[in-house]
C-alpha cells in the first residue's frame, strides 16, 4: 500500500526553555544508521539561548543536516530526559499505521534513504538541510503492520548475529594481546630488583630531533618530511605519519631516519607517552621530530634493540615510564631524557635476550595476524547488514 508520509508520521518537536541550574544531556545521531550518541552534560546556563527540544522514547529522530546519509535513529529508554538542538527533527508514528523501528531501518537504506536525500537538496559539502515539508509530502510503499514487525524481527536477528561474530573476533584479539602482556610481565619481571640495570648505563645516549613549522600534508615522493608523534604511538613505526618540510627550509640530514633506528615518544597522553618502535624499513628523507627520542646503542652490542622494545612495553617498564611522566595537562604528558636514562630493566646475556625476542616476537606475530583478520572480517561484516536490509525491503527475507 502506497501512503503519503504525512499520513503515518506526525511532526513532534517539544521545544522548551532550559532551567539555568539544571544539567542536560544533548544527543547526536550518527550517519549510516549508526544510532544515537550522548554528549557531555551541560547546564542550562551554559546552553544560553540555544533552542532545544525534549526527546521521548519512540521518537523517530533525524539529524537535519545529515539525514541524506542515513543519520536517523529511534530514541529509546536511555534517552529519557535528554535534549536535542534545532538540528534535530522528531516525528511520532501514528498509532496502528507503522512501526518506528521499521521506518528507522527503511530511511537508512535504498528507497528510504533516497527519500531523505530528495528532502535534503543542496551541495554544501556534507551539510544538506533536511526539508520537513519536502519530506512529508513524499510517499512510501508500506506493508501491513504485522509484516513490518516481522521484517524488523528478522533484521534484528541477523544484526545480533553479525554483532556476535564481531565481538568474538574482537575477543580473540583482546585475549591474544593479554597473553603477550602476561608473557612480557613473566619474562621481564614485576619490578626493579638489585640486578636490574640503569638504561643509561647500557646505551650510549638518546637524542630528539627537530620540529619546524611544516606543511599540513605528508611528504610527497622525493621531498623531505618530519615524522609526527603518531609515527610510534601504537608500538610499530608508521612512516605515513609525517608532514612535508616547506621548500623554504633546509633539511637537516643528521636527523634522517634509517632502518634499525629505535624510537620513543617523549610527549603524549599518559597511556601513550614512552611508546616505542623499531624501524624495520622507512622511506628516504624522513627526519626525526623534537617530540621523539632516537636511541644510540653501544658498539659493544650489550643490548638488543628488539629486546629493549619488548622490555619497554612490559608492565614493569610502563609503570616506571608513566610514573616519570609530568605535565599539568590531563591530555598531554612529557618524560624527560634523564627519566628515560634512569629507567631500570633486566639485561641478561645476549643469547638469552635473543631467545626472549624469538618467543615474544612469535606472540606479537599472532596478535598482528589476528588484528589483520579482525579488520578484514569487520569490513565483511559491515557489508552484511546493508545486504540484509536490501533483501528485507525487497521482500526476499
Amino acid at each position: 500500500m502506497t501512503v503519503a508520509l504525512r499520513e503515518v508520521l506526525a511532526l513532534k518537536r517539544r521545544w522548551f526553555t532550559p532551567e539555568p541550574d539544571e544539567l542536560y544531556t544533548e544527543i547526536g545521531v550518527r550517519s549510516y544508521g549508526k544510532g544515537i550518541f550522548h554528549k557531555t552534560p551541560i547546564s542550562g546556563l551554559d546552553l544560553g539561548t540555544k533552542r532545544v527540544l525534549r526527546l521521548e522514547p519512540g521518537d523517530l529522530v533525524f539529524n537535519n543536516v545529515f539525514a541524506w546519509e542515513g543519520a536517523v535513529a529511534v530514541a529509546g529508554l536511555k534517552e529519557i530526559g535528554m535534549i536535542g538542538s534545532h538540528r534535530f527533527v522528531t516525528f511520532r508514528p501514528k498509532p496502528g499505521r507503522c512501526n518506528v523501528d521499521y521506518l528507522q531501518y527503511y530511511f537508512t537504506h535504498g528507497e528510504g534513504l533516497e527519500i531523505a536525500q530528495r528532502a535534503s537538496p543542496g551541495s554544501a559539502g556534507r551539510n544538506r538541510t533536511f526539508g520537513i515539508e519536502r519530506f512529508l509530502r513524499q510517499s512510501i510503499v508500506l506493508p501491513p503492520l504485522e509484516e513490518q514487525l516481522r521484517i524488523v524481527a528478522t533484521i534484528e536477528y541477523f544484526a545480533a548475529k553479525i554483532e556476535e561474530a564481531r565481538q568474538l573476533r574482537l575477543q580473540a584479539v583482546t585475549e591474544c594481546a593479554a597473553l603477550l602482556k602476561s608473557a612480557r610481565r613473566t619474562i621481564i619481571g614485576e619490578g626493579p630488583t638489585d640486578s636490574w640495570k640503569r638504561l643509561g648505563d647500557v646505551i650510549d645516549d638518546i637524542e630528539n630531533g627537530w620540529s619546524p613549522a611544516c606543511q599540513k600534508h605528508p611528504a610527497s615522493d622525493g621531498n623531505w618530511g618530519v615524522i609526527k608523534v603518531g609515527a610510534v604511538s601504537f608500538g610499530t613505526f608508521d612512516p605515513t605519519e609525517n608532514k612535508e618540510l616547506p621548500p623554504t627550509l633546509e633539511p637537516k640530514p643528521e636527523y634522517e631516519l634509517k632502518p634499525g633506528d629505535f624510537l620513543m615518544s617523549r610527549a603524549n597522553t599518559r597511556a601513550l607517552v614512552g611508546a616505542c618502535a623499531l624501524i624495520n624499513d622507512t622511506p628516504r628523507r624522513l627526519m626525526l621530530c623534537d617530540k621523539i627520542f632516537r636511541f644510540k646503542f653501544k658498539p659493544t652490542g650489550a643490548l638488543e634493540a628488539r629486546y629493549l622494545d619488548h622490555a619497554l612495553k612490559s608492565p614493569a617498564l610502563r609503570a616506571q615510564i608513566e610514573a616519570g611522566a609530568t605535565g599539568t595537562s590531563p591530555t598531554m604528558k612529557n618524560i624527560a631524557k634523564g627519566k628515560i636514562l634512569n629507567l631500570r630493566l633486566p639485561v641478561p646475556e645476549l643469547s638469552r635476550q635473543r631467545s626472549i625476542v624469538t618467543y615474544l616476537d612469535g606472540l606479537q606475530s599472532r596478535v598482528d595476524r589476528l588484528k589483520a583478520l579482525q579488520q578484514r572480517t569487520a569490513a565483511e561484516l559491515d557489508a552484511l547488514l546493508p545486504s540484509i536490509l536490501d533483501k528485507a525491503f525487497k521482500g526476499e527475507l
